[in-house]
């Protein structure tokens, strides 16, 4: 791959990672309430999410969805939900504010695992990614050069620039857990996440292809 072409790829997915979603969200969120350190796991979930969904639209699976209005209806509805369902617990969390690592000391800590996986779920919830990498990657790749090593490489610049900018957003919700150690802001925050994730949720269930 060109140096031309790799940098105009790093530059696109920079902005398009950059902007804010459910993945910057959750990402934010652990930040500020369990620490950069633990909300790592969470940002690594989502890339994990990434490049399964890279992996199943180089496979073909995009191809399908896009042709099948009715694999792709209920991947979206599936992936609708789950979202739908975090923002709805996100509005009942009734966790105190003491559990926000404000010192260095957490209380009440998740399990790294479970960060994890909530960082997958939240990243594999939207099909719409599988035909979006489908359409980006063919414009990156040099016909007359190695395919494998071409997706590998972008693959591997999704996945550094994914994780760098999420940690970031991990790292600024740190920043503000003290001031969401009173507890009616905290349950303001609660409500703001869930109802941004509700929004999330009913946007991609609304949404065409």
């Amino acid at each position: 791959m060109s140096l031309h072409l790799w940098l105009a790829y790093a530059g696109i997915i920079a902005v398009l990672i950059a902007v804010p979603g459910p993945s910057a969200l959750v990402s934010m969120t652990h930040g500020l309430r369990y620490g950069r350190r633990r909300a790592l796991a969470t940002v690594i979930g989502g890339v994990m999410a990434a490049m399964t969904l890279m992996t199943a639209s180089a496979l073909g699976l995009g191809a399908i969805l896009a042709a099948s209005t009715t694999a792709f209806t209920v991947l979206k509805v599936v992936g609708a939900a789950y979202l739908v369902w975090l923002g709805i617990s996100a509005w009942r969390n009734s966790t105190p504010a003491e559990s926000i690592v404000i010192s260095g000391q957490p209380q009440a800590m998740p399990g790294l695992l479970r960060l994890f996986r909530k960082g997958y779920m939240v990243g594999i919830s939207n099909p719409k990614d599988l035909l979006f990498f489908a359409a980006l990657f063919p414009n990156f790749v040099e016909a007359s050069q190695p395919h494998a090593v071409q997706f590998a490489t972008l693959a591997v610049t999704w996945a550094v620039t994914d994780c760098g900018l999420m940690f970031a957003y991990a790292c600024a919700g740190r920043r503000l857990s003290g001031v969401f150690a009173n507890p009616s802001r905290l349950r303001l925050l609660n409500r703001a996440v869930g109802s941004l994730f509700v929004f999330a949720g009913s946007a991609l269930a609304l949404s065409a292809r």
